[in-house]
């Protein structure tokens, strides 16, 4: 056992030294070049909306999806309708049940020649996530991993190792989330690939939103796909050590994947029959579900994003764009977002905001609710200099009095494992952003991410409705500040409705004294630029 273990940690030893050598692993790898779909109208759904674009003044047609299963059952009605091609760009692609029946999905469609193109993020796998890696056998399917680390294993001291010797490069990670057919339809957004992010887990839901989207801002977001596919970062998985795959082995997953969805069937959970049903996509196509046309602008980051903000190459950094916006703001900004860390820069927007009378209410994670101790330590600095400069500030609960707006079911929603995920900014309930960007450090300097900003006051209208739905005291601890008798003191209450009567805590609510002490504690560490 011992001896097995020295072992190991003498191969990624040597990974890590072979991983400094050629950053990232794999880069001296050659690869081809590709590009999306050039004539998107030779597949149906490309002419059915190159139509409708130009009978819409050339604007694009949005829906936006909040239901989290309804996202799951959108992406598979959409891997299902692709003809020719497919693209999908993500930072999680969890091995879960979800992750293998959209992972059967896109195999299928492999199986009717559509070419598959697959980008993944390395920071956040564990085991089990690697099961779409047998996909890059088939033929059609092409697998790249941004960024990825030299081990390729899931021992999680390992990784710790590499990431020590490494930090410099492995702290960037590809956040965005994308999945295109046919260059003629997208799906964006914050969900990664995982039964959270569906909000069908028990133990752990993540609301989130998806944006359905036709038009010509289909084609503007496959560019950032082939930006992102054709860079130095993103590394064929054939190339990195221990990701070859045999076709034996393909077919030994097929098997898997069959079997894994017999077994959902015979739990009780069959998927596969919603997914035939064809809704919700079969009524955004056939308009029974109508769009809302409007005119938008693809905000992203580059993928060398840390060279763009050194100065060393010119690029695009998105939280300019999403700043630009927001300083525009005149009567209201509402934001939605788990992880909220805005820095020196962040803390003077909204002072500006504030001193021309703008009305800010954010919408954040509850530490009941937080599933990241080290973004709520981050985020417990911030609270009362906010609320100080009239910002207000809603934290959500984990046990739902209300899912009006929620994104689930009552019956899921009794587990009391409800979090955010979303990240949603409304400008003046004109114009709102939808994408994969948080309000952190991390978003803004260390991830790359991917969004809209559409120019559409009912869907800002549609979004700001939900805000406030989430926001009532029902749903949310709406926070304040109290006087402590001494001068200048003030601690914060959290004011909340338990039981259909009004309730005030002077303790941060938690789900036990240990993550209310282990929060405390992670926020003495100076590491607000890794949050």
């Amino acid at each position: 056992m011992i001896g097995r273990f020295h072992l190991s940690l003498v191969a990624v030893i040597v990974a890590v030294l072979s991983g400094c050598a050629s950053l990232p692993p794999g880069s001296d790898y050659s690869k081809t070049t590709s590009s999306a779909l050039a004539h998107p109208a030779q597949t149906r759904l490309g002419r059915q909306f190159q139509n409708a674009a130009r009978e819409h003044n050339g604007n694009s047609g949005f829906r936006i999806i909040p239901v989290g299963a309804d996202g799951f059952l959108t992406r598979m009605q959409m891997i299902k309708a692709a003809e020719r091609t497919l693209d999908l760009q993500y930072f999680i692609f969890r091995g879960d049940e979800t992750g293998q029946l959209l992972t059967d999905a896109v195999l299928h469609a492999a199986d009717r020649g559509v070419r598959v193109r697959v980008l993944v993020d390395d920071g956040e796998t564990v085991a089990g996530d690697d099961q779409i890696t047998a996909l890059g056998a088939h033929p059609s399917i092409e697998l790249r991993i941004f960024n990825p680390f030299a081990y390729r294993g899931h021992v999680e001291l390992f990784r710790a190792i590499e990431f020590m010797f490494n930090a410099s490069r492995l702290d960037y990670r590809m956040h965005n989330k994308l999945l295109v057919v046919d260059n003629a339809i997208v799906l964006i957004g914050g969900r990664n690939i995982g039964d959270q992010y569906f909000q069908i887990d028990p133990a752990s839901q993540f609301a989130d939103d998806d944006v359905f989207a036709a038009g010509p801002i289909t084609q503007q977001l496959s560019t950032t796909f082939d930006e992102y596919w054709n860079n130095a970062l993103s590394i064929p998985a054939a190339a990195l050590s221990g990701n070859k795959v045999s076709p034996a082995a393909l077919n030994e997953h097929r098997k898997e994947l069959h079997e894994h969805n017999q077994q959902l069937k015979a739990d009780g959970i069959d998927y596969v029959k919603r997914v035939a049903a064809g809704e919700p996509f079969g009524g955004m196509i056939s308009g029974r579900l109508p769009l809302i046309w409007a005119h938008a602008q693809v905000i992203c980051d580059s993928p060398d994003k840390k060279k763009v903000e050194s100065g060393a190459m010119v690029g695009r950094l998105m939280h300019r764009a999403v700043a630009n916006a927001t300083i525009a703001v005149q009567p209201e900004l509402l934001m939605v977002t788990p992880y909220l860390i805005p820095g020196k820069e962040g803390m003077q927007l909204f002072k500006d905001l504030r001193q021309r009378k703008v009305r800010v209410r954010i919408l954040t994670s509850s530490l009941e609710s937080s599933t990241v101790s080290l973004a709520q330590a981050g985020y417990m600095h911030y609270r009362v200099p906010l609320l100080e400069n009239g910002v207000e500030l809603y934290e959500i609960r984990s046990l739902l009095g209300n899912t009006k707006g929620s994104g689930e079911t009552t019956a899921i929603s009794r587990f009391g494992n409800y979090s955010l995920h979303a990240k949603l900014f409304v400008f003046d309930r004109q114009r709102l952003f939808v994408g994969s960007m948080n309000f952190d450090q991390r978003s803004m300097h260390l991830n790359t991410e991917l969004g809209l900003i559409i120019d559409s006051p009912a869907l800002a209208q549609q979004v700001a409705a939900r805000f406030e739905a989430m926001a009532q005291p029902a749903n949310s601890y709406v926070l304040a500040l109290r006087p402590n008798g001494a001068e200048d003191s003030q601690s914060l209450v959290w004011h909340t409705r338990e039981d259909g009567k009004d309730v005030e805590y002077d303790t941060e609510p938690a789900r036990s004294d240990w993550q209310r002490v282990k929060v405390n504690s992670l926020s003495l560490l100076p590491l607000d630029k890794e949050l």
